[in-house]
């Protein structure tokens, strides 16, 4: 799952406006973010020990499902250039090894004066919410992307 690049400046925001992405959790997946974080707890990794809990299998960790609405916002809306300022989590359900997790971005708020998007996140699996929550970013307008093509008259690279 690589998601093409979208660029989006502030001032093709609209309160509304979302993505969403679509990405099944493999067992490498999972393995693969416990390497890189080092969040070895079994339940993740181990089927005879998360046999065991209430979930009764693999569970994937919650940071990497959340790391799924990072995706979304440095790929596609708002894009390359927007710059993560905070990200508020519920973890609502686990999500299993198999499972097709849907990720949904939408505009929820524009603040201008500080270029900033309050952006309502939203992660779910056969229409059940896993996880939801909001993320502020900033975001750069045209001018901030490429200032010298637009003071040139032309489009920012890219555009």
């Amino acid at each position: 799952m690589m998601p093409e690049l979208r660029v989006l400046y502030f001032e093709d925001l609209e309160v509304g406006l979302s993505e969403t992405l679509n990405k099944e959790i493999s067992s490498s997946d999972v393995v693969g973010f416990a390497e890189i974080t080092g969040d070895r707890n079994p339940i993740h990794l181990s089927e005879h020990f998360a046999a065991r809990t209430p979930f009764g299998t693999r569970i994937a960790h919650g940071l990497y499902t959340a790391g799924l609405i990072s995706a979304v916002l440095g790929t596609r809306l708002p894009g390359p250039g927007a710059i993560y300022i905070s990200q508020t989590l519920n973890f609502r359900a686990p999500v299993r090894i198999g499972d097709t997790v849907q990720v949904t971005v939408e505009v929820a708020e524009l603040v201008p004066e500080r270029r900033r998007a309050r952006l309502k996140c939203t992660c779910s699996v056969a229409g059940e919410v896993v996880l939801d929550g909001e993320a502020l970013v900033k975001v750069p307008t045209k001018e901030e992307a490429d200032p010298l093509a637009i003071r040139m008259g032309g489009r920012p690279a890219g555009a």
